[in-house]
């Protein structure tokens, strides 16, 4: 009986495993998406900016020329 238990004992050990978590592996890899993402976005918004900037001047400038 002793024997049977001991096994049964070494088998719950051996089941937990070696303790290691692979949490931080998948945050690690969600941060550098997000920081990606958000970089993305970033160099998105600049140019979307300059292009605003651009049709802006375009229409004034038009808009100045009708004037004359």
């Amino acid at each position: 009986m002793k024997k049977l238990l001991f096994v049964l004992a070494l088998g719950a050990f051996a089941a937990c495993g070696n303790g290691t978590s692979t949490d931080a592996a998948k945050d690690s890899t969600v941060k550098a998406i997000d920081s990606t993402a958000g970089a993305a976005k970033d160099s998105l918004n600049k140019k979307v900016d300059s292009l605003k900037a651009g049709v802006d001047s375009t229409v004034k400038a038009a808009k100045d020329s009708l004037k004359k």
